[in-house]
């Protein structure tokens, strides 16, 4: 789901193409397979996290760059920067009231914004100056068709792509799941497993 998810907010509403540049939220499940996908397709990753060691683990999967929000709280200004002032093409916004103004002021004019989560709460109020002055398009999704799905996995098996999985919990386990999702420790996706 999380893939299908992220495959439809780059290449079905954003219709990146290699060269454009993304920023992608976290280092969660959703945010680690854009930055797999965007590795395979030449696609330019900004990436952000409260973590430096998770920042530099996305650079290792191949972000060209990682935002710390908690020691760079004006993350927005930090990616305009890195876009030489551009900003960028699409943010794949899983946030929500946290981090929406601060997508809208990263993002280049006429740049697509699509809302995926609200990991912060739902946004209660909503600027429309910001959607005005980036004349931004601004599109929310969930998961994605089949005729979606097929195409991520053709360029999941031409890249070999291999989930990132932060750990396996067994069955029994899966409070203790749970709390680690919640802790936001883990780096890429949880697994509850059988057996």
């Amino acid at each position: 789901c999380a893939a299908v998810t992220v495959w439809h907010a780059m290449f079905e509403h954003a219709k990146l193409k290699a060269g454009d540049t993304v920023l992608l939220q976290g280092t969660g499940g959703v945010s680690i397979f854009g930055l797999q996908f965007a590795k395979a397709t030449g696609i330019r990753a900004i990436i952000t996290s409260s973590s430096d060691e998770k920042l530099e683990r996305a650079k290792v999967l191949g972000a060209a760059h990682g935002i710390n929000y908690k020691t760079t709280p004006e993350w927005d200004k930090a990616a305009l920067d890195l876009t030489g002032g551009a900003g960028v093409d699409h943010v794949v916004e899983v946030g929500g009231a946290a981090t929406l103004t601060r997508s809208f002021g990263a993002l280049r004019p006429g740049g697509k914004v699509t809302l995926i989560g609200g990991l912060s709460g739902g946004a209660t109020e909503l600027n429309p100056g910001l959607i005005f002055s980036r004349r931004a398009n601004v599109q929310g999704i969930s998961v994605g068709s089949t005729q979606m799905f097929e195409a991520m996995n053709r360029a999941v098996e031409v890249n070999a792509i291999k989930p990132v999985i932060d750990r396996v919990f067994p069955f029994g386990e899966a409070k203790a799941a749970y709390h680690r999702m919640a802790s936001g420790a883990h780096f890429g996706k949880i697994v509850i497993g059988v057996g």
